[in-house]
């Protein structure tokens, strides 16, 4: 009996302490489970609070940035269409030249035989003297147009002249590779035209552009050009004129001449390059230009006068070579120019306005030049050119074509040239340079010295 209520208390005893230790095993399941969410949640409230932090910096530096975009536009589009800022600011360059000339024969009797020289063609003052200065203003008027005048200045006969060289407006991006000029500038024909004459690489002109064009052809009117969108350069380009200039002349109520023309070139790896071209000019009804034949003293009271139609042909080849495409050290440019012109008409000998004497006239004259400009050290190039011409002029009366300076007297007029130049920055040059020339019957041994000076802005030059 004893063993049997032992047995029934040990099992109440049992019965009453396992739900004790199951809610206290509980208790500590719950008390870790605190524990941990306490200790994670921490963690995570630790990472959202980074987390929104670092959305917050993110979009700080999106707003910062955006507004930095907003400023550079504004930046941008101030520059390009604010003409109130760069209108009373032009960019003025002022090209300082002058020379000593030397010459065997009288300058006053300089002549090419089967060419009417006319406008500025000639030698030049004799001894010390100013050369060809220019003074040039230029500036973007607005975002759709730019502007540039160049006055020039020079001697001659013991006078200072200026002449209003340039005068034209230029359309600023158009778009589409096209551009329009209008005003009074140096026609796109061939290559050397294009250029000024200070960044030439000789003193004087080609003996062509001076039988053809008194030096250079200058005329008013409108220029279109038009560049492909090709990797190889591809321009495209034509030119109404008024044709009141030389080697036209005369006024016109509308086109007087006309100019077409295209250039072509590209790379040939980093160190070499070349350009090709081919134009044309024409005129259709020239009327009484002028030229000084080859009359001088009181002779020059005779002026010989051409009435007809005049075109000319023109091919230029340019080819350069810089080492690892860098010309500032060393470098070599080979240029060829080739002209013919052909004119029919009238020629006649003008004394007080009337003419004295008239011949039919049927003219075809050509020429060329070839020259090497090389530079062997960062200050000093050295260039040779040689120029070359020929014409086969007829008319009814043979002494007229003779008085005007249309006989070539049975010679082929040539030229021969070396240069040496110092050049101590790109503002900067003294020239010296030789020419044998064998324009007429007496070769000429003739001798410059010059010095070209730039200050002011000097802008990029052409190929």
């Amino acid at each position: 009996m004893r063993q049997k209520l032992l047995i029934t208390a040990i099992a109440a005893t049992l019965c009453h302490s396992t739900p004790v230790l199951a809610d206290s095993e509980t208790e500590a399941i719950k008390q870790e489970l605190d524990a941990l969410k306490k200790t994670y949640g921490q963690a995570i409230t630790a990472l959202e609070e980074r987390l929104r932090k670092a959305e917050t910096n993110a979009q700080q530096a999106n707003d910062k940035a955006e507004k930095i975009a907003v400023k550079l536009e504004q930046r941008n589009t101030s520059a390009t269409a604010a003409p109130v800022q760069n209108s009373f600011n032009p960019a003025i360059s002022l090209i300082l030249d002058g020379r000593f000339a030397s010459f065997d024969n009288d300058p006053e009797d300089y002549e090419l035989p089967g060419f009417a020289l006319g406008n500025e063609a000639g030698l030049g003052e004799k001894g010390l003297s100013i050369g060809h200065s220019e003074l040039i203003m230029s500036a973007n008027i607005d975002d759709k147009f730019f502007g540039q005048m160049t006055l020039a200045f020079a001697e001659h006969d013991g006078e200072t002249e200026t002449e209003l060289e340039e005068a034209f407006i230029q359309t600023l991006g158009l778009g589409n590779g096209l551009t329009i000029k209008a005003g009074r500038f140096l026609s796109a024909i061939s290559y050397l035209n294009q250029q000024h004459t200070h960044v030439w690489n000789f003193a004087d002109a080609p003996l062509i552009y001076r039988g053809l064009f008194g030096d250079q052809l200058i005329d008013d009117g409108v220029q279109m050009t038009w560049i492909a969108p090709t990797d190889t350069f591809l321009e495209l380009g034509a030119e109404l004129l008024s044709g009141s200039r030389y080697p036209s002349s005369g006024s016109t109520n509308g086109i007087g001449a006309w100019t077409a023309f295209t250039n072509i070139g590209g790379d040939i790896g980093i160190e070499h390059s070349w350009q090709l071209g081919l134009s044309h000019w024409q005129a259709d009804d020239i009327e009484g230009r002028e030229s000084g034949g080859h009359m001088h003293g009181d002779e020059a009271a005779e002026t010989p006068s051409f009435s007809g139609k005049s075109k000319i042909d023109a091919l230029s080849m340019v080819y350069k070579w810089a080492p690892n495409g860098s010309s500032q050290n060393q470098h070599l440019t080979l240029q060829f120019e080739y002209f013919e012109r052909k004119e029919n008409g009238d020629v006649s000998m003008l004394g007080s306005g009337s003419p004295l004497e008239m011949s039919t006239y049927a003219g075809h004259q050509e020429g060329w030049y070839a020259q090497a400009v090389y530079k062997f050290k960062p200050q000093w190039q050295a260039g040779f050119r040689y120029d070359w011409l020929d014409s086969n002029n007829r008319g009814s009366d043979a002494d007229v074509l003779a008085e005007a300076g249309l006989d070539n007297e049975g010679l082929n007029p040539q030229r021969y040239s070396a240069t040496l130049e110092w050049l101590p920055s790109e503002f900067s040059r003294l020239r010296l340079q030789y020419n044998q020339d064998e324009s007429y019957e007496k070769t000429d041994h003739q001798l410059f010295l010059q010095y070209t000076m730039s200050l002011g802005s000097h802008g990029a030059h052409q190929f």
